[in-house]
């Protein structure tokens, strides 16, 4: 978890320049304060921070490494019970799923804080085990390649439902799915009457203009909005000293790249090829090139490494992928 927390860094880095002061935070589960402590002292964001851990031996090292940082402060206790105190940033990083953490987390947001949440229950999310999906959060997920990003816009339908229950609007700032979990990090504001509708519905895979999402549906609900916002994705940066640079590096310019074509899911060469009985799949470059010559928009995407987004109809992508195949036909030919 060296490159997330890096990013955590990198995006604290980019969104803290919008406050007016340095930032109160909150690590709700610290285990040995790894990542609260590095956004303390490597983000520049944060006059303080708060970090608790039930385990006792997990407290006592906590307290130990807390000692060493200015600002923090270390407490063993559970989570789950609530303090009434309120933070600019709640970082919610369980072992499986947030849920049992999350109404203290929302309570412990400040109007326009920002609530970050780690989910690594995949089986549940990625569509293997849909039932449980639709107990925990109330939506059914995708199966297969597309699984993982179904259950981070799933996660985040689930996030706007109860954000809205408690008067407020929810708004991801970044949001992504990452080798065995899905993190998003989301703006809490105070819900006016102006607001529009959460960008939160079902999927039918039937008419969804988008990549093929197999199986029945409806899929979802699900978070069908935008999973980043342009402005801070667009400062991203490596943080100064990242643990783990090149990886790191790699992802924040996806994440830049990617937010100029900020759409549902994501096509892959590959799943074209199969699909439409290709003999060999499009190249990503021939593919992106193709549709932004016709006019589209394109960008590689961080959740597969030949996956790109674009906000082209899949009529329109299916036909430039067979375009493709038959120029590379035509070559192999002559």
């Amino acid at each position: 978890m060296a490159g997330d927390r890096d990013l955590a860094v990198a995006l604290l880095r980019a969104w803290a320049p919008g406050a007016r002061r340095l930032l109160d935070g909150w690590e709700m589960l610290a285990a040995t304060g790894v990542r609260g402590l590095r956004l303390l002292h490597e983000s520049g964001a944060f006059a303080r921070m708060r970090l608790t851990e039930s385990h006792p031996e997990a407290a006592e090292l906590l307290a130990e490494n807390a000692r060493r940082y200015p600002g923090a402060s270390a407490e063993r206790c559970d989570a789950r019970v609530a303090s009434g105190a309120v933070f600019d940033y709640v970082d919610l990083d369980p072992f499986g799923s947030p849920l049992p953490f999350l109404a203290g987390a929302l309570a412990a947001v400040r109007p326009g804080g920002m609530l970050a949440v780690t989910a690594t229950d995949m089986m549940v999310l990625a569509g293997v085990q849909p039932g449980a999906a639709e107990r925990r959060y109330g939506g059914r997920p995708v199966r297969g390649r597309l699984g993982p990003e179904s259950g981070l816009r799933v996660l985040l339908g689930h996030l706007a439902g109860r954000a809205r229950a408690g008067g407020r609007r929810a708004r991801p700032v970044l949001a992504y799915c990452r080798d065995h979990y899905v993190r998003a990090y989301v703006v809490l504001d105070e819900r006016t009457a102006s607001d529009p509708p959460d960008p939160v519905a079902a999927v039918d895979p039937a008419t969804f203009a988008g990549p093929e999402l197999g199986g029945r549906g409806p899929y979802g609900p699900m978070w069908l909005g935008p999973l980043f916002d342009p402005a801070v994705v667009g400062r991203l940066e490596p943080p100064p000293a990242p643990a783990d640079p090149g990886p790191t590096r790699r992802m924040v310019e996806r994440l830049r790249e990617e937010c100029r074509v900020d759409v549902p899911f994501y096509f892959e060469p590959n799943s074209l090829a199969r699909s439409l009985g290709l003999a060999s799949p499009p190249s990503l470059a021939g593919m992106m090139g193709a549709l932004t010559a016709g006019g589209f928009r394109a960008a590689r995407t961080h959740a597969r490494p030949e996956g790109f987004r674009t906000d082209a109809p899949r009529a329109e992508v299916e036909l430039a992928a067979r375009r493709l195949a038959q120029s590379q036909n035509a070559r192999v030919r002559a």
